[in-house]
């Protein structure tokens, strides 16, 4: 934390165990997975049991928030190691380090361990009191739609009486405290995400909504959260930089439902009132749903479908939609309903049904779930429209895959047709992370737009022009020409202002990739980013104050 802390970060902090704990417990649980290698004492070997008195005051992998007391995680990381800071640590006060070799002259007492990463989860649920077995725990999981269904979610167990914390993309939820997540990264590392499980119990949350992301799962930030129901919204082509292959990324995506499986540490918990069982949500239409459903059930979870499929559980019967709004008939093992919806897109008929069917399999009140699902106005950067009076649409979504550029480009041209204009996409792709979409995001945009625009999204370290030109390419594949109907403009303000320039009555442009993301990140620095707003403002400046 940095500045004035924010009101959620004041609970979490509240919430903070405030008396140093001895290693002790620690030891037993690391002991129990086989993880503990052997200790070092003054550079010298001893046995782990030498380390059982020292007493702690926290737990954390980042040498920077090392206080007096600190157990310090050293974890090998895709840019820096944390065994290289182990005497820095040591250094700001650290009680002790857990490492996977031991670092001479260190100064420090250190208990080497076979995977850092599992001790890093298993220590910050031990320091935090396992607070998610006093929640009832919902994880998302899928490649899109995660964050609307986890708003959605937070909406109908509320309306059900469930007093629901919420960790996501957009928004993180503690007690009835709501604030924009800041990072760019969902699902945080384990010590933060168990404080804030911890904050959640303590000001009366009974169930937690978890967006939890491949990344969470294959790096074990959620390893020992006792997880009640899980939901798979769908799986595309994604992430393949940190997982290598789609077989691997859908691997990391089913821990999640092996997680369901019931035990010491994930155990049967009455929530609200009503025991909750172990419950898998799956998308029928997907096709990889065998996959999790086959996963569900080796856990032992119980299994619930939905979607359009004529075998789906809870299933759509209906769809009526316009450039706001969503009207759905399902059918349900409660009986059939109508939803009106307050969300455009009918990729949201999808998010909803998981949301019925999740009702349904924890067995709440089915019109309790329907209010709160028409309660929710829209979710920050998802298909927010910007209106200024311009004779033309202005869409921001946060849609960063394949799947999901196709998914809201093809539920804006009809819209943009109906007006008698066409699409123009300014959209890029993220440095150092999945390459191999972005020349076939840029080929999606190229079949679907009458103009196509690539920028900067999050370059990191890598060189934004050459990111912009694999987009540029895939729109020529498609037809395209280049500084006619594909530009590429590296500056994302640029781009929005030539994409506006450009854009003829009747026209919607899509600025997709950013959504509700506050900084665009560099190799070195960040720049501070609100899209809806400079879309406002560069709106503004074309004489259209109106926003």
């Amino acid at each position: 934390m940095s500045g004035t802390p924010t009101a959620v970060e004041r609970l979490i902090a509240e919430a903070a165990p405030t008396r140093p704990r001895p290693l002790a417990g620690l030891l037993e649980r690391l002991d129990a997975d086989g993880l503990v290698a052997g200790a070092r004492v003054d550079d010298l070997p001893a046995g782990a049991g030498a380390l059982a008195g020292i007493a702690v005051t926290g737990v954390t992998e980042d040498s920077r928030a090392v206080t007096p007391g600190t157990l310090f995680v050293a974890l090998s990381g895709f840019h820096v190691d944390g065994h290289d800071f182990v005497a820095r640590a040591a250094g700001a006060g650290a009680a002790a380090a857990i490492v996977e070799r031991a670092v001479p002259g260190a100064g420090i007492p250190q208990l080497v361990v076979h995977g850092a990463r599992t001790a890093l989860a298993r220590a910050a649920g031990w320091w935090s009191g396992d607070p998610s077995r006093d929640l009832g725990v919902v994880g998302i999981t899928g490649t899109d739609g995660k964050t609307t269904t986890s708003f959605l979610a937070v909406a109908a167990l509320e309306a059900a009486g469930l007093g629901t914390g919420l960790v996501g993309t957009v928004e993180t939820k503690v007690g009835t405290e709501r604030e924009r997540h800041e990072a760019h990264v969902t699902t945080p590392g384990a010590p933060e995400l168990q404080a804030t499980l911890r904050a959640m119990v303590a000001n009366g949350n009974v169930a937690a909504v978890l967006e939890t992301t491949s990344h969470a799962l294959e790096l074990e930030r959620v390893l020992g959260v006792a997880y009640d129901a899980a939901i798979f919204t769908n799986l595309t082509h994604e992430h393949l930089d940190l997982h290598g292959t789609f077989e691997r990324y859908r691997s990391a995506k089913l821990r999640l439902f092996a997680a369901l499986e019931a035990g010491e540490d994930n155990p049967a918990k009455t929530v609200g009132g009503r025991p909750w069982p172990k419950l898998a949500v799956l998308n029928r239409d997907d096709a990889s749903v065998a996959w999790f459903e086959a996963a569900a059930r080796e856990a032992g979870a119980a299994v619930l479908t939905y979607g359009t499929d004529a075998a789906a559980d809870v299933r759509a019967t209906g769809v009526e939609e316009d450039a706001h709004s969503l009207r759905v008939r399902y059918a349900a093992p409660s009986g059939e309903g109508r939803l009106e919806l307050r969300l455009a897109g009918r990729f949201n008929v999808h998010n909803a049904l998981a949301v019925v069917a999740l009702g349904e399999g924890l067995g709440l009140d089915p019109a309790a779930v329907r209010a709160g699902l028409e309660g929710v106005r829209g979710v920050p950067g998802r298909m927010e429209r910007i209106d200024a009076g311009q004779p033309f649409g202005v869409i921001v979504d946060y849609a960063h895959s394949p799947a999901s550029l196709r998914g809201v480009l093809d539920l804006l041209a009809p819209i943009a047709a109906a007006r008698g204009g066409g699409l123009i996409a300014v959209f890029g792709s993220g440095g150092e992370r999945d390459t191999a979409k972005r020349a076939v995001m840029g080929r999606i945009a190229g079949e679907r737009c009458r103009l196509v625009v690539a920028a900067d999204e999050d370059p990191r370290g890598e060189d934004r022009h050459a990111i912009v030109d694999e987009i540029v390419r895939g729109a020529v594949a498609a037809g395209r020409r280049r500084g006619v109907d594909v530009l590429g403009i590296v500056d994302r303000r640029e781009a929005i202002a030539a994409a506006f320039e450009r854009a003829r009555p009747g026209d919607v442009v899509l600025l997709a990739g950013k959504g509700h993301e506050p900084t665009i990140l560099y190799a070195d620095h960040a720049i501070a980013w609100d899209e809806a707003t400079v879309a406002r403002e560069t709106l503004a400046g074309m004489g259209y104050p109106e926003a």
